[in-house]
C-alpha cells in the first residue's frame, strides 16, 4: 500500500479504477515479476474490497497468468 499511495501522490483510499490500472502498467512496464505483481494485485483487493468495502475497484484487475513448466526428468545414467 506504501508504493500504491507514493505512485498516486495521495491517499490510496482516494483511488480510482482507472488509478488502480495505471499503477498495474507502471510495474509491468518497471518489469515486476508475475510473482511480486500477483501479490501485489493481492494486497490492493483485500484493501480495496475488505478495508474499504468498495469492491467495485477491483473488478477488472486480474492476477497475472503464469506459464507452467514440466520438470526435467532425469535419465536413469544422470541419476
Amino acid at each position: 500500500m506504501r508504493e500504491f499511495a507514493r505512485f498516486l501522490g495521495r491517499s490510496p483510499d482516494t483511488a480510482s479504477v482507472e488509478d488502480l490500472r495505471r499503477y498495474q502498467l507502471h510495474l509491468v512496464d518497471h518489469g515486476t515479476s508475475p510473482v511480486s505483481l500477483n501479490h501485489t494485485i493481492t494486497g490492493l483487493k483485500f484493501f480495496f474490497e475488505v478495508t474499504l468495502e468498495r469492491p467495485e475497484l477491483m473488478t477488472r484487475m486480474h492476477p497475472v497468468r503464469m506459464p507452467r513448466t514440466l520438470p526435467v526428468v532425469l535419465s536413469p545414467d544422470e541419476v
